[in-house]
């Protein structure tokens, strides 16, 4: 795809010269005479790097490039004068600017210019792209150690709340090893009840039991040569705890009704939203697995203690969101993001992930306020309120409603653990399960 570059310039000699030359270069080329006239054109398209004139009829440039930048995020904002002054070309780069030219400059200058602060701009988004984005000091502490850890073909065990992180922590473990060639295989033992776990870690023959009517290869086996990440470790029953120890130690196991000594090389990742030495007193988990898993632990913090990488991860996934579904440009205004920064987010980076694409989605205008924030996040209504519900013609859909909503606050408040919702409101765990797919409610990293 063409980058698209927005030139806004009040000579009209100089806003034709830079189109003509850009597009011979490739580029898609849009023209603004104004302030004005320049955010009219924000307001309907994206653009991946404006040329920004100083000095225009409606005001200073320099004035308008939080702006740009905030309505465009990782757009490149390169300044263009012919009255340039130190403090100017200080400011620029201070409000986000890539860089300062002066008049006259070569065009071979600009094109460089341009050519340089793309690829910039593409190289700062494939490093964010499904990779760790924060800048607070414990997410760095964490990418630090990611780093360490990776090179070295050790244990980790990956401690935090639902929706911080966890698998992506343990892929991005595995890109930057010596085994990122290799597979990376995953299992959340919080999603299958104890007599399914071992038949997918270990696999089964087949007849092994009733409906086993083939062989089926275990996790264990299919990542062979690469990395196995088994998320909410805590949930394994002690019988499936004790068997997972003996593989660690051998790095041998059969299938499920097999007699054949199976090997496999493989790196474990383990991930828990639990307090694993409180589950060791409690007698739920092993404590000599427990020592066996934690060669590394990497603990991720809850996003509400992050501050301003909640607003950084907003816009990074709203942008990505509005390109994924070719929306046009939309912005968190001031107000929203202090209601972000104010939220509790139980649900951690995966409730904010999920809001930014409703609001992508859903959301009609360029800006995104507080009112619009309260909204989806379900503030309009008090706590007993269903009144929302009445809308609703027949009791059976509006039943179905209340479930999902219900369920879904429930699983909010447990941290999205599993089986402590279905404790809290009564059901077999099994039940929830069916629900959570019923109702298509996402549970996972």
């Amino acid at each position: 795809m063409k980058a698209s570059i927005l030139v806004v310039d009040d000579e009209r000699s100089i806003r034709e010269t830079l189109k003509n030359i850009l597009e011979e270069e490739g580029y898609r080329v849009v023209s603004a005479d104004s302030i004005r006239s320049m955010k009219e054109r924000v307001e309907r398209e994206n653009f991946h790097c404006v040329l920004l004139d100083l000095w225009l009829p409606d005001g200073n440039g320099l004035d308008h490039i939080h702006y740009l930048r905030e309505r465009l995020p990782g757009c490149a904002v390169v300044v263009i004068t012919g009255h340039g002054k130190t403090e100017h070309a200080v400011r620029a780069v201070k409000e986000g600017a890539y860089d300062f030219l002066e008049k006259p400059f070569s065009m071979d200058r600009l094109l460089l210019t341009v050519e340089k602060a793309l690829k910039e701009r593409i190289k700062d988004t494939e490093e964010t792209e499904d990779k760790i984005i924060g800048k607070c000091n414990a997410i760095l502490q964490v990418k630090e150690l990611v780093k360490k850890v990776a090179v070295t073909d050790a244990n980790v065990l990956i401690i935090g709340e639902s929706g911080t992180g966890k698998e992506l922590i343990a892929s991005r473990i595995h890109e930057l090893s010596q085994r990122r060639e290799g597979p990376f295989v995953d299992i959340n033992c919080a999603s299958l009840p104890d007599d399914l776990i071992e038949a997918e870690l270990f696999g089964y023959e087949k007849g092994a039991f009733t409906s086993a009517t083939q062989r089926k290869l275990g996790k264990l086996e299919l990542s062979h040569g690469g990395t196995l990440f088994l998320d909410e470790v805590s949930e394994l029953s002690l019988r499936a705890q004790a068997k997972l120890l003996r593989v660690i130690e051998t790095k041998e196991f059969t299938r499920l009704g097999g007699t054949q000594l199976i090997s496999s090389d493989f790196r474990l990742v383990c991930a828990t939203n639990r307090n694993l030495e409180e589950e060791i007193r409690k007698g739920n988990f092993r404590e000599d697995l427990y020592h066996r898993l934690a060669v590394f632990v990497i603990e991720l913090p809850p996003l509400r203690e992050r501050g301003e990488d909640i607003i950084l991860l907003a816009e990074y996934f709203l942008s990505r969101f509005l390109k994924e579904y070719g929306k046009r440009s939309k912005y968190l205004t001031q107000s929203a993001k202090e209601l972000l920064l104010s939220y509790q987010w139980k649900g951690n980076v995966r409730e904010l992930k999920n809001l930014m694409e409703r609001l992508a989605i859903l959301h009609e205008g360029n800006q995104i306020d507080e009112k619009d924030l309260r909204s989806i996040l379900g503030f309009t209504h008090q706590p007993g309120d269903l009144s929302f519900l009445l809308s609703e013609r027949e009791l059976k859909k509006a039943k179905r409603e209340f479930e999902k909503l219900f369920i879904e606050r429930k699983l909010r408040e447990h941290n999205y653990d599993l089986k402590k919702t279905a404790e809290a409101i009564g059901i077999d765990l099994s039940n929830l399960y069916r629900k959570i797919r019923q109702y298509e409610i996402e549970v996972g990293i």
